[in-house]
Formats: C-alpha cells, sequence, structure tokens
C-alpha cells in the first residue's frame, strides 16, 4: 500500500506544501514522481500532465474575470458602503457587546451565503472574491481570525452538498453518488436513502466547525490594517449611480450564470455592465482587468497544475490498485474496512481535488467490497459518500480550499496552505473519519 504511486505523490504533494514550497511546483513535482513510481516513462508522464491542464483552464479563467469582476465592483463604491459604513458603527469599551454583535452576524452571513451558493443560488466560489475583500477592513477592525472565516466558508462549500440534494446537492448525491452505488452493484439504493445516510457524516462537518468557532480560533487575532487599506481602491464620495449599476451588474451576473451554468459569462456580463456605465471611468477597464487577473492569478495556475496532477494520478492505474490492496488487509473484519476505505478516499480526494470527481473510481470497487463484508446498504451509502467528501475539505488543490484563499489573501496577509488547507484538513477531514466510520458500524 505505501508503494503505492497514489500514495508516495500525494504525500509528497503535501510535504512540500507544508514546507512551503509554492503549491504549483509542489503539484508538477509531485506528479513526475507519482507517474515514475507507477511505472510510467518520464514522456508519458509528461504527456499525461499535459492532457490534462485544459481541464483546469476553463475554471482558470472563470476566476481570472471573477477577480477582474470583484475589482470592478470595488470601484462602484459599493464596497464602501457594505465595509466602510459597518466600520463607523463600530464602538469599543461600552460598546463591545454592539461589537460582539456585529462579529457573530457576520459570520453568519457569511456561513449562509456559503450554503446558498450550493443548494438555493448554485453559483459555487463565485460569490468569495466579490463578497470576502471588502469584508477585510471589518474582519480586521473586530480582531476576527481568517482561518476561522476559512473554516466557516468550507463547511458551507462541502457540508450542504453532502446532505441536501438540491442544486450542487442534487448533482452530488442523485446524479452522481446514486447513479455510481447502482452501477457498482447496489441495486437497492434510493434518492430517499442517501440523504439520511449522510447526515451522520455530517454531523461530523458541523463538530468541526463548531470547535473551530468556540474553541481554536476564538481568540482575537491582528492584521496589518495598512496593509489592507493599501489593497483597497482609492476611496472617494459615492456615487449613487454608480452603486446601483453595481447592484443591476451583480444581479445580471448571477441571471446568465444561473441559465448558462458558466462562472466566465456571469463575470464578464457583469464586468461588461460596469464598463459600459462608466463605472470604470477612472481608472480605466483595462487597468482594472488586469488588477483582477493579478489578484487571482496565483489561484489559476494551482488551478490548471491540480489537473494535470489528477491526469497523471488517473493514468498510473494505481488508484484501484490502492483500493483492492486494503482487501489482503481486512479479509471479514468489518472495523478495519471501514476505517481503511475511508483513509483512501481521502488520499484519492486530496490527490484529485474534487469529491465529485473521485466518486466514478472508487464507487466501482467500494460497492462490492462492502457488500463483501456484510455492510448494510444506507452503511455502504456512508462510506462511499463520505470516502469521496473526505479531502474536499483540506487538499491544496481543492476549490473549497482555493476560494477561501481567493477572497481571505485578497491583501497578502492569508497563507493558503496554512491559513486554509491545514484548519479545514484538522476541524473536518478528522471528525469526518471518525463520524463516518461510526455512521458505517451504527446504520
Amino acid at each position: 500500500m505505501f508503494s503505492n504511486a497514489v500514495v508516495i505523490a500525494v504525500t509528497l504533494m503535501l510535504i512540500l506544501s507544508l514546507c512551503r514550497i509554492n503549491v504549483v511546483i509542489a503539484l508538477i513535482v509531485s506528479a513526475v514522481v507519482g507517474g515514475l513510481c507507477g511505472g510510467m516513462e518520464l514522456s508519458t508522464t509528461i504527456d499525461a500532465f499535459n492532457s490534462g491542464l485544459g481541464g483546469g483552464a476553463k475554471i482558470a479563467l472563470g476566476y481570472a474575470l471573477l477577480g477582474a469582476f470583484a475589482v470592478a465592483l470595488s470601484q462602484s463604491g459599493i464596497t464602501d458602503l457594505i465595509s466602510h459604513k459597518i466600520i463607523g458603527r463600530l464602538g469599543t469599551g461600552s460598546e463591545k457587546s454592539l461589537n460582539r454583535i456585529v462579529k457573530v452576524s457576520l459570520i453568519v452571513i457569511i456561513l449562509a451565503m456559503a450554503i446558498a451558493s450550493q443548494n438555493l443560488i448554485p453559483i459555487h466560489i463565485a460569490f468569495i472574491p466579490i463578497l470576502i475583500p471588502p469584508l477585510l477592513h471589518i474582519m480586521s477592525k473586530l480582531k476576527i481570525d481568517r482561518r476561522l472565516i476559512a473554516c466557516v466558508i468550507t463547511f458551507g462549500l462541502v457540508t450542504t452538498y453532502m446532505i441536501l440534494p438540491i442544486g450542487f446537492g442534487g448533482i452530488f448525491l442523485n446524479d452522481i453518488l446514486l447513479s455510481n452505488l447502482k452501477d457498482g452493484g447496489l441495486t437497492g439504493a434510493t434518492a430517499e436513502m442517501i440523504p439520511s445516510a449522510m447526515i451522520l457524516p455530517a454531523l461530523g462537518m458541523i463538530f468541526g466547525l463548531l470547535v473551530a468557532i468556540f474553541w481554536t480560533y476564538r481568540k482575537p487575532r491582528e492584521y496589518d490594517e495598512e496593509v489592507i487599506l493599501d489593497a483597497e481602491p482609492e476611496h472617494k464620495e459615492i456615487d449613487v449611480k454608480h452603486v446601483i449599476f453595481a447592484f443591476v451588474a451583480i444581479i445580471c451576473s448571477l441571471a446568465v450564470q444561473l441559465y448558462t451554468d458558466s462562472m466566465i459569462f456571469g463575470a464578464l456580463i457583469g464586468f461588461v455592465i460596469l464598463d459600459v456605465t462608466r463605472v470604470l471611468k477612472v481608472e480605466g477597464a483595462t487597468t482594472v482587468f488586469q488588477r483582477g487577473v493579478k489578484m487571482m492569478a496565483g489561484i489559476g495556475f494551482i488551478m490548471i497544475a491540480a489537473q494535470g496532477f489528477a491526469s497523471v494520478i488517473k493514468a498510473t492505474g494505481h488508484v484501484p490498485e490502492l483500493v483492492t490492496s486494503i482487501t489482503d488487509l481486512i479479509g471479514s473484519n468489518q472495523p478495519m474496512a471501514a476505517l481503511l476505505m475511508l483513509v483512501v478516499g481521502l488520499l484519492v480526494t486530496m490527490g484529485i481535488g474534487s469529491s465529485f470527481s473521485t466518486i466514478p473510481i472508487i464507487a466501482t470497487i467500494y460497492v462490492p467490497l462492502a457488500i463483501k463484508c456484510g455492510f448494510s446498504i444506507p452503511a455502504t451509502i456512508a462510506l462511499v459518500g463520505t470516502a469521496a467528501a473526505l479531502g474536499d475539505a483540506g487538499s491544496p488543490a481543492s476549490d473549497s480550499t482555493l476560494g477561501p484563499t481567493a477572497g481571505l489573501n485578497a491583501d497578502g496577509q492569508h497563507d493558503h496552505i496554512w491559513d486554509s488547507v491545514v484548519p479545514t484538513f484538522i476541524h473536518y477531514n478528522i471528525p469526518l473519519i471518525i463520524f463516518g466510520w461510526i455512521a458505517a458500524m451504527v446504520l
């Protein structure tokens, strides 16, 4: 198992990332090492990596345009309306209770938006670079630890698709999970069983969020406010017309994204509206666009490199080998089988970076193995669903961690690995393994 190319590549990628090696470099080096360990020629490994890059181009372009749209919105004065009016109401001393209310309200609003982005208004991570950067100054005034906000956003992005069969949850639970379970031989599974089977694993996510809020990140954390202010555009008197145009741009951007299912065209329409209505006349559309792309460039390159890494991992053929290798270790031992299946799911998802892409890979092998070990239908659903969701939080290449970083690092004071990846890994993957294992044992 430990000589498996997937284990080696993912472990190396995580070690390099934790050593503060640039994530793009870590992904490329680990992909090459994983391909060679998987018995592939160097040229074949490079070809596999290159063939996967195209899959990340769409996501990277979407991020770039969202960054441009976010900077364009800041030119309208809407960010001043959102943030600086609130800051003016913050007090000290006897008004600490007011600040506490604002802090709690801010966290609840961000959590609600993250949840809505998956189900109610399925725009996924598109809201993050637009909503979060204008709030960084408020967070600094309130001394909110940004690692907590990263955990809050990731919770909303992951937990909701695990249990609510609406929007992205409908795609994950019904179109992907249920479909692949049936294809794998679990013919007795029904759509009604899926959400109820995933409730217990989702409680692990809730537990992790509560720990982050009330224990790990409850203490104030200082950020350099001058850096935040330098990252913001020069504030000027708010033009009511520009604010109205900004709201129109947001609504039109959302409508286009929902209609076309494309972040690219949604962000493009929003940017064009702000340009045509002369909101960008001070700096110019070209300058604003370049600033936005620069802000999101690092995230985009990680997305592209992650697709190449995932392509190499799949090309080695060692993912099925990794899954099947656990059968020699477990025999008929149900507790051990459940634990190893979850751990393998964690490794695979952290390497691929997407729980949605992990299910088709593991379900065809996990389902027969679960049936052989005597797991019930709900337990099998919980095992496969949890094994896929594991790693989505805590992977350097997952949009569930890249998204929060894209907003929280707008001023360069939020490290992707140590402030997004590590906190979400600790608070969500560990409880998910525990609660997923319990679900497999009791369902």
